[in-house]
């Protein structure tokens, strides 16, 4: 099986211990995680050869970072070493009524310091069968966004399919670009996408129009109109009843219906960061796996609902662990 291509940055994240506020905080706890790098851990999990690709600081920082990659299965032969600093997001997770919390110190990144030409992406892509990026990727730097739209050229070049998280942070956005400038250029070359009513609002100018069926329907039908390379859209629906218990389901369009999976509730909530990358890597694998757009759907939202039970950015969670969630098995009874 060829190999999954994701591109991004990865920050040092801290964690208070537990469920401690900021402010009773007297040490953290220390793991590394990012949207991309996040799916194809997971994906090395499910059996799938992943490599990400990044630039970090030349420094022991960049090179944990790079290990915590390698222990999870993840190739790491492309990496760039170079520029200030890793970027940091500080964590408190939310119980009950408290929502959790995320502070980012990411400015002046070795990942935001990446400008085009620095990486090889007809080397990096050769032997890959799908490439994954963000859309926080382009919001960092005219770089990065620039170093992205390389990536997807090249893929499109040689025939391997796209797929991306349009993932819309609107304070992310901060060189002088908007996300309506730098995003469709970058959409047009995807084969596949994550996509909800509110980034195709903010990104792509697409409202919903009553006369295409229900709303959800409308902007994919846009979104294909606008972006005829797109074949699948897909999205979840989450539903917050408090920070300890949510409820989770899948949407996919696939250019002839709405498909949906049944809803998965969540509770007690352990770690929800990192979620929407246990869908993206489940859904690649259950394309690969299952041939089948209902099934990989199904597989894509077991996954999500899995990981958080798991500590930790990533989705540290097997093929045969995700099957009987699927399957609607959610006891957890006790293996032995």
């Amino acid at each position: 099986m060829k190999k999954v291509v994701t591109f991004g940055e990865i920050m040092l994240r801290l964690s208070t211990p537990g469920y401690a506020r900021f402010i009773q905080a007297d040490q953290f706890n220390a793991t590394y995680g990012g949207g991309e790098a996040n799916v194809a851990i997971s994906l090395a999990q499910f059996g799938i050869p992943s490599e990400h690709v990044t630039r970090f600081p030349d420094n022991d920082l960049g090179k944990a970072a790079s290990g915590l990659l390698r222990r999870y299965g993840v190739q790491t032969g492309h990496i760039l070493y170079g520029g200030e600093r890793l970027g940091i997001y500080f964590l408190e997770t939310g119980a009950i009524s408290r929502p959790s919390k995320v502070i980012y110190d990411r400015a002046n990144s070795a990942f935001a310091g990446l400008q085009p030409g620095m990486l090889n992406w007809e080397e990096i892509l050769k032997d890959a069968g799908w490439f994954h990026w963000t859309g926080i990727t382009p919001a960092i730097s005219d770089g990065a966004a620039k170093s992205c739209l390389d990536a997807i050229q090249t893929a499109n070049k040689l025939g391997i399919p796209v797929s991306a998280d349009t993932n819309y942070r609107k304070n992310l956005w901060q060189y002088g670009k908007t996300a309506r400038e730098v995003m469709p250029e970058l959409v047009e070359g995807c084969d596949l996408i994550v996509c909800s009513k509110g980034d195709a609002a903010d990104m792509f100018g697409i409202e919903p129009r009553r006369e295409d069926g229900s709303g959800f329907t409308s902007v994919c039908k846009q979104l294909q109109k606008q972006f005829p390379r797109i074949k699948k859209i897909v999205n979840t629906k989450r539903e917050s009843f408090s920070a300890s218990h949510n409820s989770l389901t899948g949407v996919m369009w696939n250019g002839e219906e709405m498909l949906k999976t049944p809803v998965h509730q969540i509770t007690p909530i352990v770690d929800r960061i990192g979620g929407g990358d246990a869908f993206m890597a489940g859904l690649i694998y259950g394309l690969f796996t299952y041939k089948n757009d209902q099934k990989a759907l199904d597989f894509a939202v077991a996954a999500s609902a899995l990981k958080h039970s798991v500590e930790g950015d990533a989705n540290l969670i097997s093929a045969d662990e995700v099957e009987p969630v699927m399957q609607g098995d959610s006891s957890g009874r006790l293996v032995r």
